[in-house]
C-alpha cells in the first residue's frame, strides 16, 4: 500500500511538471489575453456583457498563490478592447457588489461614462444580489438600470474605516514612539485613539465624498425631493423599494436586461451577447463569472482573501454587511 501511494505521488508530480513544461497552468493566467466568447444569440452586431463582481478596488486581489488584476484594471482593459470593435452596439453591466473604495468606484464610473460618450454605445445595468453603494455608483452611467427581484441596492454614502490596535498593544505591553512635523501628521493612526478635532476633520471628509456621490445620483436619476432625502440616509432598499423611488427603472431577470439592451440599441431580440474571457470555458452563459472564468479548477489554488480582510484604511463607498459573504 505504501509503495502504491508513493507511486501515485510520483505520477502526480511528473504530471504537474509536464504541465509546467508545456506552459500550462492549473492556476489560470491573469496575464493571458482576452478572448471573445459568445454567450447567446447570433448575428454580427453584439451586446457586450461586462461583469463587476465582489469588492471594487484599484488594488490587485490577493490569492493563495498569485495576484489577480484589480476590478479597475479589468474594467478599463475590457472597455479599451471594446472601443476597437465597432460591432458592439450595447454594453450590459452585470453588477453583484457591495461596493468598494470611493476612488475605484469613481474611476469605473468615469471609464464607463467616457466609453459611452466616445462610442455612442447604449448602456444597461442589471443589479444582481447586491448592487449597493459603490456597486450602485458604477451603474449610474447606464441608460437603464434594472434590479433582479431579490437585489439589495442603495447604501448611497461613504464610510471611513480605520482599524485600531491601541487597546491590544496596551494589553501586550507594546508601544510606538512618534515624532511628527505637524499636529495632525499621524491623524488616523491605528496606534492611538482619535482626538475630537481629528474626528471632526474625518467627518468633514466623509460628508464631502458622500455629497459628491449623492449629487451624481441626482444628476443621473432626477429623484423627487422626498426620495432624495430617503436615499441620503444611506439606507439599503429592496428591488421593489428602489423601483418605487426611481433608483432603478425596472425589476427583472437577465433575459429582461438583455432584451432592454437590444431594444435601446435597435437590435433584434436574439442579438448576439458576448463576453471577454481569459480562458473561455464550456457551456457559456450569462451567469458565468467574469474574465477569470477558466472552467473547472481546483478550489485550493484559487482562494481570494474575502471581505473585510481585503480592506485597507481609507474612504469606502461600501455596504459593510455585504462584505460578510
Amino acid at each position: 500500500m505504501r509503495r502504491l501511494a508513493l507511486s501515485l505521488c510520483l505520477l502526480s508530480c511528473l504530471a504537474l511538471a509536464g504541465c509546467m513544461q508545456a506552459n500550462l497552468s492549473l492556476f489560470g493566467d491573469p496575464g493571458a489575453p482576452y478572448r471573445e466568447q459568445t454567450l447567446s444569440g447570433e448575428g454580427r452586431d453584439k451586446i457586450l456583457l461586462l461583469s463587476i463582481d465582489g469588492l471594487i478596488s484599484e488594488h490587485p486581489r490577493e490569492g493563495l498563490l498569485r495576484m489577480r488584476p484589480s476590478t479597475v484594471q479589468e474594467v478599463a482593459a475590457q472597455l479599451r478592447l471594446a472601443r476597437k470593435d465597432k460591432d458592439i452596439k450595447a454594453l450590459l453591466l452585470k453588477i453583484d457588489s457591495p461596493g468598494g473604495t470611493v476612488t475605484a468606484s469613481d474611476v469605473i464610473y468615469h471609464e464607463i461614462m467616457t466609453y459611452k460618450k466616445d462610442t455612442g454605445v447604449k448602456v444597461v445595468a442589471e443589479l444582481m444580489g447586491l448592487g449597493a453603494s459603490g456597486g450602485y455608483y458604477v451603474a449610474l452611467p447606464a441608460d437603464r438600470i434594472a434590479a433582479h427581484p431579490t437585489s439589495i441596492t442603495g447604501s448611497v454614502g461613504v464610510i471611513f474605516l480605520m482599524p485600531r490596535v491601541a487597546g491590544l498593544m496596551d494589553k501586550i505591553g507594546v508601544d510606538v514612539d512618534v515624532s511628527k512635523s505637524g499636529a495632525h501628521k499621524d491623524m488616523g493612526s491605528p496606534f492611538r485613539p482619535a482626538t475630537e478635532q481629528e474626528k471632526k476633520l474625518t467627518d468633514a471628509m466623509v460628508k464631502a465624498q458622500a455629497a459628491r456621490f449623492l449629487d451624481l445620483v441626482q444628476e443621473h436619476r432626477k429623484l423627487k425631493p422626498e426620495a432624495l432625502a430617503e436615499v441620503a440616509t444611506a439606507r439599503v432598499f429592496t428591488a421593489d423599494q428602489a423601483l418605487r423611488i426611481r433608483l432603478v427603472d425596472s425589476v427583472g431577470y437577465m433575459e429582461d436586461a438583455v432584451a432592454a439592451a437590444a431594444e435601446l440599441a435597435g437590435l433584434p431580440k436574439d442579438a448576439r451577447v458576448v463576453a471577454y474571457r481569459r480562458n473561455p470555458g464550456p457551456d457559456a452563459s450569462w451567469y458565468q463569472p467574469g474574465v477569470e472564468d477558466v472552467g473547472a479548477r481546483p478550489a485550493l489554488v484559487n482562494v481570494d482573501v474575502p471581505g473585510l480582510a481585503q480592506l485597507r484604511a481609507g474612504m469606502y463607498a461600501v455596504w459593510t454587511p455585504g462584505l460578510a459573504e
